[in-house]
């Protein structure tokens, strides 16, 4: 029994002794534990926390959304296909698309430093040397700030740009945000400018070189006018026509006359002769008339002549002005054309000063920091024991 007794408490002993060694491993790996945590996760965490709640410079950011719309055309332009989609963001699409990249762009950021001077703000010994951007820094370091700092994003539903400017100055990120703003406007107009140019520089070419046919057509016309001393033809034809038929009314009574004079027993050679004088005087102005008119035999320009050539070039002049109306009409066409390939720029939020620092969000950004290292140790941790366990194996 004695002997029993003397293995139960060694046995006892020893399951104490185990116990023990087991509570202090534990606590061992547990203050390991708490180190690595605290290393790791909480004194990162509470860095991040102190820069943000006493050594960061406050940050004032200016929201504004902008949108691109289209002239809407007036009554009568085209229908079907060409209009299915006007007045909504697809017929502005690829414009907004343009001009946030461009004010996402580097050309931008070096016109706003040169209009009003982004890095030398952001150089400002005053701001906190995370943030701050160093003096005489590249453009391509004060590149990597402007794309923090300026946060553009097209909503293609809506056909809304938003953008967000942010500035260790809320007069300053106004500024650069009305800028910025104005930019975009210059961008909007060129990316139509030439095509509106081209349309009616062409329209207005034509115009104009219509107009110098018609100034030659009427000059020649004026010309010919001058040179046969005739203004109407149509008026000159008649005139001659009623002379000839006059003359030939005044040789028939003078025939019937001659008629009458010879019915006599004894007529007069007198009066006979006087009759036949003049009838073949009207005879031969008769002649002479109708080979004006048609020109005969005597190599003259005949009036029909003339008047061909006056009526083709009247005919001429009438078809360059015609020309000229049409001209009009396709260079009006081309303008109104223009006018409905114009975008606009509408601001549906206006920027307005912050009275108040956006950034940084210290308790948001603390516990996101936490967030973030707390998962970098865990994928640390896993993989360690993933690799222990393979070894041990």
């Amino acid at each position: 029994a004695t002997k029993n007794a003397a293995v139960a408490i060694r046995n006892a002993a020893e399951i104490r002794q185990i116990q023990r060694d087991i509570a202090r491993r534990r606590r061992r790996k547990l203050a390991l534990l708490w180190t690595r945590l605290s290393f790791f996760i909480f004194l990162p965490t509470a860095f991040v926390g102190w820069y943000f709640y006493t050594l960061a410079t406050p940050m004032y950011a200016t929201h504004s959304e902008i949108v691109i719309q289209q002239a809407q055309p007036q009554g009568g332009g085209p229908t079907g296909l060409a209009t299915l989609f006007q007045g909504t963001s697809m017929a502005t699409q690829q414009d907004s698309i343009a001009v946030q990249s461009y004010l996402a762009s580097r050309e931008a950021m070096l016109r706003l430093d040169a209009d009003h001077g982004f890095k030398a703000h952001f150089s400002d010994p005053n701001i906190d040397p995370i943030q701050r951007l160093e003096e005489g820094a590249t453009n391509e370091e004060a590149f990597k700030l402007f794309g923090s700092h300026v946060v553009i994003s097209y909503d293609p539903t809506e056909g809304l740009i938003r953008m967000e400017v942010i500035a260790a100055d809320p007069v300053k990120s106004y500024e650069f945000s009305e800028a910025l703003i104005g930019y975009a406007e210059e961008q909007v107009d060129q990316l139509t400018s030439r095509l509106r140019s081209d349309q009616m520089e062409g329209a207005q070419q034509s115009y104009e070189d219509a107009e110098v046919r018609r100034a030659d057509a009427l000059a020649s016309w004026l010309a010919i006018q001058e040179d046969v001393r005739q203004i109407d033809p149509v008026s000159e034809s008649s005139a001659r026509m009623s002379q000839i038929n006059g003359f030939e009314s005044e040789r028939q009574r003078l025939d019937l006359v001659l008629q009458s004079r010879l019915s006599v027993d004894r007529p007069s050679e007198v009066q006979v002769q006087a009759l036949r004088d003049q009838i073949a005087n009207i005879d031969t102005l008769i002649s002479e008339l109708r080979d004006q008119l048609t020109g005969g035999s005597t190599g003259q320009v005949s009036l029909a002549a003339r008047n061909t050539e006056l009526r083709t070039a009247e005919e001429n002049y009438s078809f360059q002005n015609a020309m000229v109306q049409q001209a009009l009409t396709q260079m009006e066409t081309a303008r109104i054309e223009a006018n409905r390939q114009v975008r606009y720029l509408s601001q549906s939020v206006r920027p307005v000063i912050p009275d108040q620092a956006t950034y940084p969000r210290a308790f948001e950004n603390t516990v996101l920091a936490f967030l973030i290292f707390s998962g970098i140790y865990l994928m640390i941790s896993l993989t360690a024991s993933i690799l222990r366990e393979q070894v041990s194996s």
